[in-house]
C-alpha cells in the first residue's frame, strides 16, 4: 500500500470538505478550492478526515493513490493556512516594486520587467531586504508564480547575482584563472 496514499487527511476546524462523485471541494477561512479526481480513485470522509482508496495494486492505481491524497491534502492546507514562497533579489542595483497590481523588476536589463500575478496569488515586496513574497491558497499556482518570477533573472554561478529562493543554495564557480 502507498505510504502517502494510505495516510488519512485530517480536516481542521473551520474547514469543510465536500465530495460529490469525482469533485472534491474544500472551503476554509482563506478561501475555496475545487478539483476533479481520477474516476478510478475513491475519496471518502470518515471521522473528520478524508480517506483515499484505490481499486487494485496496479502500478497506475498506486501512483494515482498517492497523488490524489497529496492533492487533497494540499487543498485542505491551502484553504486553512495558505502557502507562501519567498524570493530574494541579489545584485547591485537590482530591485523590485509593486505598481497597481503588477510586480515591476529592475534586474540588470535595459528595461524594467512588469509581471502581473495570476488571480488568487498575492505578491508583496519588502524593499529594504530585497525580498519578494508570493502567497496564495493553491500550492501549484504559488509555486508556478514563484518559478516564473525567478526565471526573469536566474542566479548566475560566478557572482551569485539574480533572483533566488530564500532557502536556495547557489554553487559558485571559480571563474577565469589568470594566465
Amino acid at each position: 500500500m502507498s505510504r502517502v496514499g494510505k495516510a488519512p487527511v485530517p480536516i481542521p476546524d473551520k474547514t469543510k470538505v465536500e465530495i460529490d462523485g469525482r469533485n472534491v471541494t474544500v472551503t476554509g477561512p482563506k478561501g475555496s478550492l475545487s478539483r476533479e479526481i481520477h474516476p478510478e480513485i475513491e475519496a471518502v470522509i470518515e471521522d473528520n478526515q478524508v480517506l483515499v482508496n484505490r481499486p487494485s495494486d496496479l502500478k497506475k492505481h498506486r501512483a494515482l493513490h498517492g497523488l490524489t491524497r497529496a492533492l487533497i491534502n494540499n487543498m485542505v492546507v491551502g484553504c486553512s493556512e495558505g502557502f507562501k514562497r519567498e524570493l530574494q533579489i541579489i545584485g547591485i542595483g537590482y530591485r523590485a516594486e509593486t505598481k497597481d497590481k503588477a510586480l515591476v523588476l529592475y534586474v540588470g536589463y535595459s528595461h524594467p520587467i512588469a509581471f502581473i500575478p495570476p488571480e488568487g496569488v498575492e505578491v508583496t515586496v519588502i524593499p529594504k531586504e530585497n525580498k519578494i513574497t508570493v502567497e496564495g491558497i493553491d500550492k501549484e499556482l504559488v509555486g508556478l508564480t514563484a518559478a516564473k518570477i525567478r526565471s526573469f533573472r536566474k542566479p548566475e554561478p560566478y557572482k551569485g547575482k539574480g533572483i533566488r529562493y530564500v532557502d536556495e543554495q547557489v554553487r559558485s564557480k571559480a571563474g577565469k584563472a589568470a594566465g
